[in-house]
């Protein structure tokens, strides 16, 4: 996704030779499951993950009714010896599917289920099990643990043993949640697997609002730690898809849509069909956007029919998949986990292995000088990379990427103009966002009808902008430490008020160099030492 809305304010110069960043040999680990589409395509998925995984955990071992292990029709052991030469380990997950029943008679029967599991693993040459018993209540929480204990006890030591468990950042103790005791399950297992999503759910009584907000996120890690599970057995798991609803009833075919999940590559494709509307909620770090299918037309999504009316959907996109990419480097976890390979945009393999290792643009070099600058900026999403892994730091800045940022960044980037002035922004990009800069009084053009938006920001003039939004005072009787501005320059106000705030900084020999171009470094640390400043006004 390319960014072009990014810009900044000369700090220091600097001279940097940008490297190739290599995951280091104490990489996070990933892994995905595989259940959607055809086995014959499980190989273009994986192909496709930019050799990001190192387990992939499809769905082969079922439980039936009467807790027994079905192997089912989607292992293809070429499949597995194609992952093999590749790497890549192949751990099924052995499932319920919610069937409570099943889940019960599962652990009644662990004996011959435990037995019959390792037999598999050792016939179809894979390399473990993930056990992914759901929907049990909490009454059998301590079977759950003997089930895990002898399965670990008959797997041999050096194939997988993982445990999905249900996140639970609110510190549930009855229900399904309460049925994974997490520190036990621990001692038996390689890792846990938190099944960080489904915050919001399909039913009528779901809240409508993000699968995993970044904080279902947090609290659930967190919740991991302080019952003592080891850091390097945490493993966070990433929502492939996301959640839509009907707002105003039912669909014409009585189908109440509450809740029912989607894809996440499907989600801009059936947005875009009804020129619906984007939005990104600040809070939850989440992705959602609005639609209204017109009188008479209609669209399937999957085998549902949505009919006229309007529509919601909370989703992923590459914004907020960065957010909870972080979570294992500030927690010092193991890794991620997602849910589930297929159902992704291709476009996140692109940065998914850098942003889980802490590399986030491959052209800020550890050590850079505004590396933690540019973290923060894009964290916040006031500046995005020119590309999903790059940042291009030292580019210079166009006036249009100046008003771009700065309008995102105090929350005005939803607001429409009331009016077009500009007559070369016909069709620019950034049409919207220099028109409502302008009407804020934030800015000018170089003339009344022309602003020149591909022209670059200089330093004055970014200066001149931060001033007649914040309008800083100056100090009485201020003189310029700077020998290139002078009291009767036209920035000289903007210049001095800003650098007396201790935001700004010249160079050597007194220079300010007010004509020199703003960079996307320099901007980023500017508006990262700004912070405070910008989210006053956005919460004003």
């Amino acid at each position: 996704m390319n960014d072009k809305n990014t810009f900044m304010i000369v700090v220091l110069s600097f001279t940097v030779v940008f490297l190739t960043i290599a995951v280091p040999a104490s990489a996070k680990f990933n892994m995905s499951y595989l259940y959607f589409g055809n086995p014959n395509q499980y190989i273009t998925h994986i192909s496709r993950t930019n050799d990001s995984l190192n387990v992939i955990s499809p769905n082969y071992f079922d439980i039936t009714d009467q807790g027994k292990l079905n192997v089912n029709w989607t292992l293809q052991s070429a499949f597995i010896t194609e992952m093999h030469r590749r790497g890549i380990k192949v751990v099924p997950f052995l499932s319920n599917h919610w069937n409570k029943t099943a889940g019960i008679n599962a652990l009644n029967n662990k004996e011959q289920l435990v037995n019959d599991i390792v037999a598999a693993i050792n016939a179809y040459h894979l390399d473990g099990v993930n056990v992914d018993i759901e929907g049990v209540g909490h009454e059998y929480r301590d079977a759950f643990t003997e089930f895990v204990k002898l399965l670990r006890s008959k797997i041999p030591s050096q194939k997988e043993l993982s445990v999905s468990v249900a996140a639970n950042p609110n510190h549930w103790k009855t229900g399904w949640h309460g049925f994974y005791d997490y520190k036990a399950l621990s001692k038996y297992a390689n890792y846990l697997m938190i099944m960080a999503y489904d915050e919001t759910w399909e039913a009528p009584d779901s809240p409508i609002g993000a699968v995993a907000s970044l904080g279902f996120a947090e609290r659930s890690i967190q919740y991991a730690i302080n019952l003592g599970v080891p850091k390097n057995k945490i493993v966070i798991g990433l929502p492939f898809y996301g959640r839509i609803w009907k707002l105003d009833g039912p669909t014409l075919e009585n189908q109440v849509i509450t809740g029912k999940g989607i894809s996440m590559n499907k989600v801009e494709p059936l947005v875009d069909q009804f020129n619906g509307a984007y939005r990104f909620d600040e809070k939850s770090q989440t992705p959602y956007a609005e639609f209204t299918i017109p009188k008479g037309k209609s669209t399937f999504l999957g085998s549902t029919k949505l009919t006229e009316g309007r529509y919601v959907v909370w989703y992923e996109n590459e914004r907020s998949i960065k957010s909870k990419l972080r979570l294992p480097m500030k927690y010092g976890i193991n890794g991620t986990g997602s849910w589930s390979l297929s159902q992704e945009t291709h476009s996140i393999w692109d940065f998914y292995t850098l942003w889980l290792n802490g590399r986030y643009f491959k052209d800020v070099p550890v050590g850079f000088w505004a590396e933690n600058n540019i973290h923060f900026v894009s964290q916040e999403g006031w500046m995005l990379g020119t590309t999903s892994t790059t940042f291009a730091p030292n580019s210079t800045l166009t006036r249009a990427q100046g008003a771009v940022i700065l309008v995102r960044a105090l929350g005005k980037d939803e607001m429409k103009p009331n009016a077009y002035k500009f007559t070369d922004l016909k069709g620019h990009w950034a049409r919207n966002e220099i028109e409502i800069a302008r009407e804020l009084g934030y800015l000018h053009g170089k003339r009344p009808d022309v602003f020149g938006p591909n022209d670059p920001l200089t330093r004055e003039q970014l200066a001149q902008i931060l001033n007649n939004i914040f309008n800083y005072p100056l100090e009485p009787a201020a003189e310029s430490p700077f020998t290139d501005v002078e009291m009767d320059r036209w920035s000289y106000r903007s210049i001095i008020a800003i650098y007396q705030q201790g935001y700004i900084q010249g160079y050597d020999n007194n220079l300010f160099k007010p004509e020199a171009n703003s960079t996307r470094a320099q901007m980023a640390a500017l508006m990262d030492r700004m912070k405070e400043d910008f989210f006053r006004i956005r919460n004003e």
